[in-house]
């Protein structure tokens, strides 16, 4: 097979787009601008001018005639500022003991000798209990229709309730926040004179406890955050969760801790996870982390107050072989400031023992590999934000499936709950992000053609359409207006509505030699790409936001049960043929900046279009929300 020399330029701009702006309903995949003005050009029979819809009338090619209007640009989704939900109060009026009549203050001379459970439900009615509002409906739900109380027995609080405060204080161990479900326990010590106030005390008690427990089970079945509240390219069905059904579980319980417990993930990927948090837990409050001071430049010959932070990074982090070499230097540094020659060398062989640059000056490379990459503290962070992230899919992730990790640039096929091979891939560039979600894959399609996105005919490619109509018809490529094949010449190009275009398949094909569907709203699938040199790069943010797999016969071979010898007898032919998969697969794709690998250990990577940030500050409002409340 070959290829244009210019693929390797034209692949920035030859994958999907975000945005779809007055398409007529027509194919969703294109080739790229660049491509077209640097790509060899074909040679075209000339097509026929056939008659074009109206509205679309051959722009005049007349010197001086004034210009179409700019047409604006198509943009992608936006982040959000998180909006957390509020607390809401807990209608527990209405439940209190409907046998008591008069004031709920009125103990002189009670209607009704009730026992301790009745005078607690029957102090219901003073109860003011906040929660988040599908917690707090469990709550009125659950002591609606049963009579008895969850976590109080006679005057005490039960030992279901000791072992439930027990789980609740050790959310944090499940990527959770404990002050979420801290309520207040009444003292074992009280005034038994003054009954009353013990009921009361014991029925905010049973109410708060009910809620806390609910939103337990809330957040470790889904999550505390909306994902679809932080941005346009989060795309999730938040998960159902029958509460009313699991608070009359906890009641029935023989074992409430492993009840609870359960309701986390079950997957091994959040177990791994949940291990990583508390081996990196341990490892912070042993640590003596190095901190650098935030944009710190040294050069040799210079004074900084960081360069005994500097030396201590290099004693907590640089091989024993180079310590061994410039133990000399080490010992005699007393934590001055200046940059001598004898440090500068130390210097220079960290860089070289790191792979970097061994230039003696000290940046934000330097510094990285100096503070352990990712310290200690923004580890957890990242373990917390994936704790909460995988909460969003299924808790298990089946035995079958193929994962994409866009951090990573990496995709994975499972089967048969194993990891059988995993493939570099190039995803969305920062300014054309790829979506987060899940989806199916359905199909597989040879030789396939790439319609050209709205998005990046107004953006890209108008511009040249505008001063020479004739250059799609020349590149070979097919134009419809209306689903009506029209030649380019014969488009006024001041507008694309109804306007489709599609190249035709081929080497040079922007999508290569297939493309792996999984029908979605994004227009994001996976294919191939006459761009093989990218894959060669570290950072491969580099698509309009479809994912390119290295290697995607073996993908394609994989999801339809065949040969990679199959696949390319199929591509062989030469003709466009879609192929459906034999059984839906579930897709992944994901955005994790910490993730275990086949073997169980976790691994960073870069947040390379700064979400995590904006997870963070979801968390933050949630926290601030619930707490400020509570």
């Amino acid at each position: 097979m070959t290829f244009r020399k210019s693929a390797a330029l034209t692949a920035l701009l030859v994958t999907c787009a975000f945005v779809v702006v007055d398409a007529a309903p027509a194919r969703a995949e294109a080739p790229n601008l660049l491509q077209l003005l640097f790509g060899k050009r074909k040679k075209q029979e000339a097509a026929p001018v056939p008659m074009v819809e109206a509205g679309f009338q051959a722009m005049p090619m007349v010197k001086g005639a004034a210009k179409p209007a700019a047409l604006p640009r198509v943009t992608g989704p936006s982040y959000y500022t998180y909006k957390a939900e509020a607390l809401k109060p807990v209608e527990m009026l209405k439940l209190a003991d409907p046998v008591v009549t008069g004031s709920i203050d009125d103990y002189a001379t009670p209607p009704v000798r009730r026992s301790p459970e009745g005078e607690i439900r029957h102090e219901f009615a003073s109860v003011t209990a906040l929660a988040p509002a599908e917690s707090g409906k469990a709550v009125e739900n659950y002591y609606s229709h049963n009579a008895g109380l969850i976590w109080v027995s006679g005057s005490q609080i039960s030992d279901r309730a000791r072992v439930a405060l027990s789980v609740l204080a050790d959310a944090e161990s499940v990527g959770l926040d404990a002050q979420d479900y801290a309520v207040d326990v009444p003292s074992a010590v009280f005034d038994s004179s003054d009954m009353v106030a013990r009921y009361r005390e014991l029925a905010a008690f049973e109410v708060d406890l009910s809620a806390a427990v609910a939103t337990y089970i809330l957040d470790t079945v889904r999550g505390r955050i909306n994902p679809n509240r932080i941005s346009g390219y989060h795309d999730f069905v938040r998960k159902e969760v029958n509460l009313a059904a699991a608070l009359k579980n906890v009641a029935l319980s023989p074992d409430v801790s492993a009840f609870l417990r359960s309701r986390a993930p079950s997957g091994s990927h959040f177990q791994a996870l949940a291990a990583e948090l508390k081996a990196l837990r341990a490892e912070n409050e042993a640590a003596d982390p190095v901190v650098i001071a935030a944009g710190t430049v040294m050069k040799p010959g210079e004074s900084n107050p960081e360069l005994a932070n500097i030396v201590k990074g290099i004693v907590q982090h640089g091989s024993e072989s180079l310590k061994t070499e410039h133990a000399t230097t080490i010992a005699a540094y007393r934590d001055t400031p200046e940059y001598t020659p004898e440090l500068v060398a130390l210097v220079e062989a960290f860089q070289k023992d790191q792979g970097l640059k061994p230039d003696g000056v000290v940046g934000q490379a330097t510094i990285r590999r100096l503070t352990g990459g990712d310290n200690v503290a923004e580890k957890i962070f990242k373990v917390q934000v994936a704790m909460e992230q995988a909460r969003w899919l299924p808790a298990e992730l089946g035995s079958r499936y193929v994962f994409i990790n866009q951090p990573a640039y990496m995709a994975y096929y499972h089967d048969k709950d194993d990891e059988q091979f995993a493939m570099r891939v190039v995803i969305g560039s920062k300014a054309n992000q790829t979506y987060f979600f899940q989806d199916e894959i359905q199909t597989v399609e040879f030789n396939p053609y790439w319609g050209v996105p709205q998005s990046i005919i107004i953006n890209e490619m108008l511009p040249k359409l505008r001063s020479d109509p004739s250059y799609l018809d020349r590149m070979g490529y097919e134009v419809e207006v209306n689903g009506r094949p029209v030649s380019s010449t014969q488009i006024n190009w001041s507008s694309t509505k109804g306007v489709a275009v599609r190249q035709p398949p081929g080497d040079d094909n922007a999508l290569g030699d297939l493309k792996i569907l999984f029908p979605n709203a994004h227009a994001i699938y996976m294919h191939d790409t006459p761009s093989k040199s990218y894959f060669k790069k570290d950072m491969r943010a580099l698509s309009h936001g479809c994912v390119r797999l290295a290697e995607p016969r073996l993908m394609a071979a994989a999801v339809l049960g065949t040969t990679v010898d199959d696949v390319a007898a199929q591509i062989k032919k030469g003709r466009n043929k879609a192929v459906s998969v034999p059984q839906k697969i579930p897709v992944y794709v994901s955005y994790f900046t910490a993730w275990p690998n086949k073997d169980g250990k976790v691994e960073f990577y870069d947040d390379i279009y700064g979400r995590d940030a904006y997870m963070r500050k979801a968390m933050e409002a949630t926290r601030t929300a619930r707490q400020a409340q509570s």
